[in-house]
């Protein structure tokens, strides 16, 4: 990985997420009545081995540039937002979540739609508050740069409007 894009942090996960997921999704196969015998296969072990290998596969961690997530286990989602594009940072919490002392963590970015723009979604990193005050904090050194930059090209676009104007003037 280059200097440039190297990692900040990596956020940690609270291991409560494993009996969250076994009691949320045992919830689930309860209220539908298809799932009910599923239900079954999910207490008798299915569900415990999902929950622990669910919670050992998550990933998120900061860099420079961007932030970087991945969960699931069948099927594995990795995306990675730019900072730049960071619209919003929330907290969800529901009765389920605070029973167990969790938080889902949302990161949006701006699109002009739904379907263009882009959502993360992780549950449980611990400090999660800590965490996002530092995507907050590298999002402005980030866009500091990119001023100190654009206003730099200015510059240096008015320095050489100045010196073909004071050539014209010679002649």
């Amino acid at each position: 990985m280059s200097d440039e894009n190297k990692i900040l942090i990596k956020a940690t996960f609270n291991p409560v997420i494993r009996s969250y997921i076994f009691v949320y999704v045992g919830f689930i196969l309860l209220v539908t009545i298809i799932g009910i015998p599923l239900l079954i296969i999910w207490m008798l072990g299915l569900g415990q081995w999902y929950s622990k290998h669910y919670y050992e596969l998550l990933e998120c961690e900061l860099s420079e540039r961007s932030i970087r997530f991945k969960k699931g286990i069948l099927f594995t989602k990795e995306k990675t937002i730019p900072l730049e594009n960071i619209q919003d940072m929330t907290f969800i919490e529901g009765p389920l979540l605070r029973k167990f002392n969790l938080s889902i963590f949302k990161v949006e970015t701006a699109g002009r739609s739904e379907s263009h723009s882009s959502e993360m979604e992780l549950i449980g990193i611990e400090d999660a508050h800590v965490f996002r005050k530092k995507v907050f904090d590298q999002r402005q050194v980030i866009t500091n740069k990119r001023n100190v930059k654009s206003n730099e090209t200015v510059l240096s676009e008015i320095k050489d409007a100045l010196l073909r104007i004071e050539l014209l003037l010679q002649k």
